[in-house]
Parts: structure tokens; C-alpha cells; sequence
């Protein structure tokens, strides 16, 4: 099997500098690919799951919400169902505002 006319070593560098100059820019080329576009890509990827994520959990609070206001519906009717979970909200709202600052910092 005879090699190839372009892989063949040669000794003759002016025959050889066509194929060094090719390998040079296609090996060029696959290290800007990898620091640019294979980072992007994976950047995106990423993006794209934590979107997803992110869209999936609210949904899951909203189900929980209402699940929950059914539940305490069945247990004490719906005006109380709605005073209870109202206050709860209250207290966690006024629990965060509390925890917004570090302790010894000014509101200015």
C-alpha cells in the first residue's frame, strides 16, 4: 500500500510547507472552536436547563398553593381558608423584610 502523496515525508521542505501551513490552520482553527464556540455552546445548554428548571419550580409552588388553600378549605371553609393562608403570608413577608438588611446596617 503506497502512502498518500500529501501525507509523504519528505526531505524536501518546499514540497512539505503546503501541508504544514494546512495542519497548522486546521489545528488553529479547533483551538478557537474549543475556547469559543464549544464554551458558548455549553453556556447556552446550561441556559437553556435552568430556564426550564426554574419555569418547572414556579409551577410547582403555584400547584402547592392552591393544593394547599383546598386542603385548608376542606378542613375550616373557604373565609377562614383564606384568612389562614393570607396570615401565613403575612408572617413569612414580615419574617424576610426583617432578614433584607445585615444586623448593624443603616436603612439610608
Amino acid at each position: 500500500m503506497a502512502i498518500p502523496p500529501s501525507r509523504a515525508t519528505s526531505l524536501d521542505p518546499v514540497n512539505d510547507f503546503p501541508t504544514r501551513i494546512a495542519d497548522l490552520l486546521e489545528n488553529l482553527a479547533a483551538k478557537v472552536r474549543a475556547m469559543t464556540v464549544d464554551r458558548l455552546a455549553g453556556w447556552a445548554r446550561w441556559t437553556g436547563v435552568g430556564i426550564v428548571a426554574t419555569l418547572l419550580g414556579i409551577v410547582l409552588v403555584i400547584f402547592l398553593i392552591v393544593g394547599l388553600v383546598r386542603l385548608v378549605e376542606r378542613l375550616v371553609g373557604m373565609q377562614w381558608a383564606y384568612t389562614i393562608i393570607g396570615g401565613l403570608f403575612v408572617v413569612a413577608g414580615a419574617l424576610l423584610w426583617r432578614l433584607r438588611l445585615p444586623r448593624g446596617a443603616s436603612q439610608d
